[in-house]
């Protein structure tokens, strides 16, 4: 029987669809395979995706410490199982199934948990909605674990409008922000107290504003006293503090104006205080801290290891004075026990770590030139030093009171590298806890008995590997996450050589940096070089840690042929002494990209393969800002810049950040004139490709466009990508991140190509 012609052709046309879908199916592995990066390997699978361990919590009283985990590997919902870190046990203390709410079939996503002081009960965030930066807005559920009872907090409200739910230290309440009034729910029989009455929305109780949010990293804005009977709380008052306008053009099909209070530089502040409220209701008892509260910030606030004062932190304007202050709880008196000053800035994210005792707690301090820890007592008497040397105290990771340790992360020999340290609370020279042989950095989450920790360690080229030690041995127990698939992957990869050293750029100023090489690397040859930059006080890029998708990114760049550079000036928060950090005061932008260029210089005279004709530069926030000054400075060092999220005008950033490091702009016009690269737009010759978010409510889309307009008015050609209604991430969206590195990578081998002949 002869087949109907319609039936050849569909069988043929099956045949050229399996064929084809064959082939890709073959260049797809062939791709996985191969030992040369691209960027949708990179941006765009799974593929380099490696393991990690958490979310975590360890137990308030007692060993152990939990996590979610499916049931049987597989069910819906997830369990809450404590596990022993000696012998690796798990007991599910809560099944999935508890955490059915009534009337539905399914568990609740869990965003984050807590357990109450005694453990009998479990608070439950899910649902949870983005403010800002991080999802603070969400919906609580409260489980009686015992009776296995479930219920939602909140009463009859919108869905997810709650924000900061926290048990009471004895457990028979939950407070929580609500269109910024605060409230207590009693859990007994879920009756809500309202607090406060005169939250609006220029009024702010239990949370914060933009800056407070951003520079000051304040989202939860109150505290339960440790008798369960006093909240502590901030105020923020934004009236007058002038509002700018992000326009969400790609919602709907009429734009949307969303109104933020920002304080730009130079511009009115909140105000903020701080009071205590019973949690039974009634009037506040306000703390009477001096000063405008519009010229000063209360950048911390605690109760003071008992429920009669409270402990805060007032910085004035310029931020080069934190007076520690106690509060009496009742009568809102201050008085202060401790006055850190400095002739540049003071560090704002200083917390007091107390004693058990409640008499004395330590602290971080520079005044004698390196960060050092302190023992401060509450009477005001002057603090003892427990670390010493030329040593930075990178940050305090826990007391173990009852032997008598600090211990600390610090790196006094290498600053790209992370450690952790022990010192005596009595003081004395610190020892070192981590191996000596695990070169790299390393990250502690240490129990509150001092006597486990859950360790990472990674390196620039290493991926991290978690594992549980005991302290103060620092023996490793249990690996936790070993990235063994993803080291394999790497070991596939053609990978590139690394090399962290020091390049010097004048007499006693040596600067960290970093090197990718091409993996076929010849020093008799010209190689074009990409910089990528930060160089503001709030990061180092010269780490020996492991990058991800950053690190891959720089690789694939490097397997085309690329040296990829890293350079940290002075001015970045590097562990190398007061004055290095200190350095950059009053003159952002300017020493910096004076010592970036430097290094240039320099790399390029001791360095032969670097071809000085196609050096390119790149970075993102400060980084982006970095890149401008580069280029418009220094037009005959660099060829290329690419600047994503810049301010190129200082004057524009926000109030708390700008002018902690350059003054008030009526002290230092100047200072910021010749700090904004804008002012130097006019001397741009190279190849310039900016790259920003036009619903960027940190650095704002405005500077950009008033670059724009002086690159315009200057007839300077330039390119631009502008990522719709994207935030300061530019993440946002289906595809954006591959698409943004895919413009980069491609404005690249176009302006600063890998064939010096080509054009």
């Amino acid at each position: 029987m002869t087949m109907p012609t319609q039936h050849r052709r569909f069988l043929c046309l099956l045949s050229s669809l399996f064929l084809g879908l064959a082939a890709i199916a073959s260049r797809a592995a062939e791709s996985t395979n191969s030992p040369l990066l691209n960027l949708d390997r990179i941006f765009d699978s799974d593929e380099f995706n490696g393991e990690s361990f958490g979310p975590f919590q360890w137990r308030k009283h007692g060993g152990g410490y939990t996590t979610l985990e499916k049931p049987g590997g597989t069910g819906p919902g997830k369990d809450l199982v404590l596990n022993d870190p000696a012998t690796g046990a798990k007991e599910i203390l809560v099944p999935a199934h508890l955490l059915i709410p009534p009337g539905e079939s399914s568990p609740l996503a869990i965003d984050d948990y807590v357990l109450s002081e005694d453990e009998s009960k479990l608070l439950v965030y899910t649902n949870s909605k983005r403010v800002w930066r991080r999802r603070t807005r969400g919906d609580y559920w409260v489980l009686d674990i015992a009776a296995r009872g479930l219920k939602k907090l909140g009463g009859a409200v919108q869905p997810s409008s709650l924000m900061f739910a926290t048990f009471s230290p004895d457990g028979r309440r939950v407070c929580y922000v609500r269109e910024n009034n605060l409230y207590v729910q009693n859990l007994r029989d879920l009756k809500i107290v309202q607090l406060t009455r005169d939250g609006s929305e220029t009024l702010i109780n239990g949370t914060f504003d933009w800056v407070y949010e951003e520079e000051l990293d304040l989202r939860n804005g109150f505290r339960w006293s440790p008798d369960s009977r006093s909240i502590a709380y901030w105020q923020l008052d934004t009236a007058g503090v002038k509002r700018f306008q992000l326009i969400n053009d790609t919602e709907d099909l009429y734009s949307r104006v969303i109104n933020i209070p920002y304080p730009k530089v130079g511009e009115q502040n909140s105000a903020g205080r701080v009071g205590v409220i019973n949690v039974e209701g009634g009037g506040t008892t306000w703390v009477q801290a001096p000063g405008d509260p519009r010229d000063h910030y209360l950048a911390r606030m605690d109760w003071a290891e008992n429920s009669d004062e409270i402990v805060l932190q007032q910085f004035n304007r310029l931020q080069n004075t934190n007076r520690v202050m106690l509060a009496d709880a009742k009568s809102g008196g201050v008085r202060t026990v401790l006055t850190e000053s400095d002739a540049a800035w003071v560090e704002n994210d200083n917390k007091p770590w107390w004693t058990e005792s409640g008499h004395q707690f330590v602290w971080l301090s520079e005044r004698d030139g390196w960060r050092h820890a302190y023992l401060v007592s509450r009477s005001g008497k002057k603090p003892s030093l427990i670390t010493k040397g030329k040593l930075d105290v990178v940050s305090v990771q826990t007391i173990d009171e009852a032997n008598g340790w600090l211990y600390f992360i610090a790196s006094p020999d290498n600053p790209t590298q992370r450690y952790l340290y022990r010192a005596r609370l009595t003081g004395g020279k610190a020892k070192r806890v981590t191996p000596a042989d695990q070169k790299g950095t390393h990250s502690y989450d240490i129990s509150p008995d001092a006597k486990w920790a859950v360790h990472t360690f990674s390196a620039f080229d290493r991926p991290p590997v978690v594992d549980f030690i005991t302290l103060p041995d620092h023996k490793s127990v249990r690996v936790l996450a070993e990235n063994g698939k993803l080291v394999k992957k790497l070991e596939g990869l053609k990978k590139p050589e690394t090399e962290f050293f020091r390049v010097d750029i004048e007499e006693n100023v040596s600067l960290d940096a970093w090197c990718i090489k091409p993996p076929d690397f010849d020093p008799a040859k010209k190689y074009p070089v990409l910089f990528h930059v930060y160089g503001e006080p709030a990061g180092q890029t010269v780490l020996d840690r492991w990058g991800g998708r950053s690190y891959f990114w720089h690789t694939m760049l490097a397997q085309q042929g690329y040296l990829v550079m890293s350079v940290d000036n002075r001015g970045t928060p590097s562990p190398r002494g007061r004055e290095w950090r200190k350095s950059i005061y009053r003159q952002v932008g300017i020493l910096a990209s004076a010592e970036q260029a430097a290094a240039v210089r320099s790399l390029v005279k001791q360095r032969g393969y670097i071809d000085a004709s196609r050096v390119a530069i790149w970075g993102w926030s400060g980084g982006g800002s970095m890149s401008l000054n580069a280029i418009f400075r220094y037009p005959e060092i660099y060829q290329t810049a690419m600047s994503v999220a810049p301010v190129p005008n200082q004057r524009y950033y926000d109030s708390i950040y700008q002018e902690r490091y350059m003054g008030l702009p009526g002290d230092n016009a100047e200072g910021y004139r010749k700090g904004s690269a804008i002012t130097y737009a006019h001397q741009l010759k190279g190849n310039l490709l900016l790259v920003h978010g036009t619903g960027d409510d940190n650095c704002h889309y405005q500077g950009t466009e008033a670059l724009i307009n002086e690159l315009i008015a200057h007839n300077k050609k330039f390119s631009m990508m502008a990522y719709p209604n994207r935030s300061h991430g530019i993440s946002e969206g289906k595809n954006t991140t591959r698409h943004l590195h895919q413009v980069l990578t491609q404005f690249l081998n176009e302006h600063t190509p890998r064939n010096p002949d080509a054009k």
